[in-house]
């Protein structure tokens, strides 16, 4: 089969996100400048609670990053020194570091086909150790994980679920958006993200006017009120730039930008059926498609694969090659359940297509012609 002609079909674009948000993101600066309010201001609020809205929970709480969101998360749920937290082995390493800040111990268990959490294998572990008070699974690629059988794990055992919404603003499941299943969730503002801030964030996610006043507290050095330090908290605020232009620029236009991404999803795993590339589609529901991740097929090499793509013009991404225990800042730490062989073949064998609202149908076409060559 033909190469497709020479093309560079970035895995993100944000010089072309730019060109698009340009207007309204330099009208939001212009405000937060004349306001005088540079932190924890009108425009953090206002975000909050445009995001809750759009997400369907009563709190948004911003915070300076993805991995602060999930750690204020488990401080709120109780989570601390003395406890484990079952979570995946296959996620960005975030996740488990926010496990270990809160000052507790990840239980890792293997993942089922699409990368998410395997429910089983979990409830499995919580049942046989009595230290375990939460459960932390992620909506890897924005896949969503069933939400009812994510609340029955955490009801059965007594334990709180917390989600890693970090890939799936937009996915929903049993007619629900993920980081419902439990009393809190996390997501990340990281500009890679489905709705990326123009530089870092995070935001926790709740129904309980408790946690979101609790967060709010710990976000900000643990203050209960000015110069009133009640808890060790943390120095985690959203900026009122950033909550500016992701309310006026990024969260207007998202619903469109998801509508785009499922578009090019449809499109590559239709062309990819049957090929080299088997994409790693959800269990069930909508997926967000913050990633369109594939699975190399047996008797192909991966890194032959991502070299060919790379040299065609395409930008390969890798999630998550390394599993979080086999990090070296996790040697000696955490537990371990059995050789996580689903997971690890995953990391092995899974390759990342570019995915992203400003691609064009010639850029698609690019990918996918050049994803198509592998079998020749």
């Amino acid at each position: 089969m033909a190469q497709p002609r020479s093309r560079r079909v970035l895995a993100n674009d944000f010089a072309a996100q730019w060109e698009e948000i340009r207007a309204d993101a330099q009208a939001a600066l212009e405000r937060v400048g004349q306001s005088g309010r540079l932190v924890l201001g009108e425009e953090v609020r206002l975000f909050e609670d445009r995001l809750a809205d759009w997400w369907g929970v009563d709190h948004a709480v911003g915070v300076a990053s993805g991995l602060d969101a999930l750690e204020i998360a488990l401080r709120c749920a109780g989570v601390g020194p003395g406890d484990r937290v079952v979570t995946t082995p296959l996620t960005a390493f975030a996740t488990t570091l926010a496990i270990l800040r809160a000052g507790a111990e990840p239980v890792w268990c293997d993942v089922d086909s699409s990368g998410a959490l395997d429910l089983t294998a979990a409830s499995d572990a919580i049942a046989g150790d009595g230290s375990i008070r939460a459960v932390v699974p992620v909506h890897l690629y924005g896949h969503p994980m069933d939400p009812v059988a994510l609340a029955a794990v955490g009801a059965r055992h007594g334990i709180a679920v917390i989600e890693d919404c970090a890939q799936s603003a937009g996915a929903r499941r049993a007619s629900r958006p993920t980081g419902c299943a439990g009393a809190i969730a996390a997501t990340s503002l990281y500009p890679t993200k489905n709705l990326g801030a123009m530089g870092d964030g995070g935001v926790l996610l709740t129904d309980d006017a408790g946690v979101a006043e609790r967060a709010r507290m710990l976000r900000n050095y643990g203050q209960q009120r000015q110069h009133h330090h009640v808890e060790r908290g943390l120095n985690s605020r959203l900026d009122e730039v950033h909550a500016a232009i992701l309310r006026s620029a990024l969260l207007p236009r998202l619903d469109d930008w998801l509508d785009r991404r499922s578009a090019v999803a449809a499109r590559y795993a239709e062309a990819l059926a049957g090929s080299l590339l088997q994409p790693i589609g959800p269990t069930g529901g909508v997926s967000s498609n913050h990633l369109f991740a594939v699975e190399i097929i047996a008797d192909a090499d991966p890194e032959t694969c991502a070299e060919q793509l790379t040299a065609a013009g395409v930008s390969i991404g890798r999630h998550y090659p390394v599993l979080c225990p086999d990090q070296p800042a996790c040697e000696s730490v955490g537990v371990v359940c059995g050789d996580l062989p689903v997971a690890r073949r995953i990391a092995r064998r899974e390759l990342s297509l570019p995915l992203h609202p400003q691609l064009d149908d010639g850029a698609v076409d690019h990918v996918i012609a050049a994803c198509l060559a592998l079998a020749a």
